[in-house]
């Protein structure tokens, strides 16, 4: 009975997970840097894309603000539902960058 409960605490033992391990790994113990694109992501990285070929207008600034919202929301679900460390501070860092990027243009834009 006794080695029976050795055996169960050294398996517990081997399945702590480091720090490493939740910054780069899922619940499925994979690694994980890079993901299939999903929705949001598709839509705003067309968005961008998008707004290099449309002359200015209300158009492009439509496209724009459709590809903003959407870039937004893909951080923002990467930020707080992040499979690992990794990705919720890429959501972070790309929902910190457009932000600042935005105000930067804003400002620029506007004196």
């Amino acid at each position: 009975m006794s080695s029976q409960l050795n055996r169960d605490s050294e398996k517990l033992e081997a399945k702590e997970t480091t720090l490493l391990d939740r910054i780069f790994r899922d619940s499925e113990g994979k690694i994980v840097l890079a993901q299939m694109p999903n929705l949001p992501l598709l839509v705003g990285l067309a968005g961008t894309l998008l707004q290099l070929i449309l002359p200015s207008g209300k158009t492009q600034a439509g496209v724009d603000l459709v590809a903003f919202g959407a870039l937004f929301t893909w951080a923002w679900q990467e930020l707080f539902e992040g499979v690992n460390y990794f990705r919720r501070a890429l959501g972070f860092i790309v929902l910190v960058g457009m932000i600042a990027l935005r105000l930067n243009l804003s400002t620029s834009v506007n004196p």
